[in-house]
């Protein structure tokens, strides 16, 4: 037997023990990708993609109404909505539409399948390591000619299932608290004008996101538990709060704007359960939780940030705002009812 017909064995001898596991779950067991499993069913229920992504990425605008997934190990963000505004500068692209929202880092987008799972049909991105970026799903809503159409296009002349993999890389370790500029590092943050300075804060100090937050200006960083981001939740719906709700991975951000409702524990699993939008977010992976603030030029902004247990940032939650506009009061009510934070002078 083939590598591939071994790993298509193991894999149906699986699923006949687990019928309802997932296949980020099952590649986990079975020691592979989630692309090197899909890429079993290549010239059955899978087809290789091929082409410039950003090019096929415009393109799904035609595909009417469907649902955008972007996930970690620890949250699925789920989004209904057509793609819109879909633009790019470089390996940097946006999709800009009300209903979904995307932040996309093409560098990390290296191979694409349409998989068609007993008649649901989608669009699959993976990173040179086998791990998925983002998929796109077909809804009742979507225009399937439009779908058989991109697919045609963009198919690969080779169908192989044969995946070149690249090596995960090295994590950055954050150097020693005692070799950074803290004072530096703090003046900066209290004079940021735009969250999105953030970033190159920490790139201009060598300083990681967690160490980040632990080394914040006083009274701009609080460390906080999963209990009292459910709480936040709950209070965002019962009191009606638009947020924002942001999921990353190395190649997307995706991006919620609007009311939670219909909130739901299973087991692990954290889990908006709305119309749109569902989140699921499997609790026993997320390693902290941290309450920051930020100053803008409209006020200060104050988000929730979730870390996996290896110290990924892998969610932030805001109040619903955009620039030009300072932050809702009834966000910054549900953060100090839940995490009595100390008040900044």
């Amino acid at each position: 037997m083939t590598q591939t017909e071994t790993l298509t064995s193991r894999w149906a001898e699986l699923r006949q023990q687990q019928p309802n596991l997932r296949i980020r779950d099952a590649a986990r067991q079975l020691g592979v990708s989630e692309a090197e499993l899909l890429a079993t069913g290549v010239g059955k229920t899978v087809v290789r993609l091929a082409g410039d992504f950003r090019d096929l990425l415009k393109q799904v605008t035609t595909l009417g109404h469907v649902m955008a997934l972007t996930r970690n190990d620890a949250l699925v963000h789920e989004r209904k909505g057509t793609y819109e505004k879909v633009s790019f500068s470089g390996h940097m692209g946006l999709v800009l539409g009300p209903d979904i929202d995307l932040r996309l880092f093409m560098s990390r987008w290296t191979f694409g399948f349409a998989v068609d799972e007993n008649g649901r049909k989608s669009l699959q991105f993976f990173d040179a390591q086998g791990q998925a970026v983002h998929k796109i799903y077909l809804t009742e809503q979507s225009d399937r000619a439009a779908y058989d159409a991109l697919v045609d296009h963009f198919k690969a002349p080779d169908q192989s299932d044969e995946l070149a993999l690249e090596p995960t890389p090295d994590r950055t370790i954050d150097q020693p608290d005692n070799e950074i500029d803290v004072a530096g590092f703090q003046q900066d943050w209290l004079g940021m004008k735009d969250t999105h300075e953030f970033f190159g804060l920490l790139r201009k100090y060598g300083v990681g996101r967690q160490q980040g937050l632990r080394l914040a200006p006083d009274g701009h960083a609080q460390l906080l538990t999963m209990d009292h981001v459910k709480q936040a939740m709950t209070l965002a719906s019962e009191r009606m709060v638009p947020i924002m709700v942001f999921v990353s991975n190395p190649g997307c951000i995706q991006i919620h704007t609007g009311p939670v409702k219909k909130l739901a524990q299973m087991g692990p699993w954290y889990n908006v359960l709305d119309p749109l939008f569902n989140l699921h977010l499997n609790e026993t992976l997320i390693g902290q939780v941290w309450l920051t603030k930020k100053p803008t030029a409209d006020g200060i902004v104050t988000s929730l940030e979730l870390f996996d247990t290896d110290g990924q940032n892998v969610c932030l939650i805001f109040g619903e705002r955009k620039p030009g506009k300072p932050e809702l009061e009834s966000w910054r009510e549900i953060v100090g009812d839940v995490a009595s934070p100390q008040p900044l002078s």
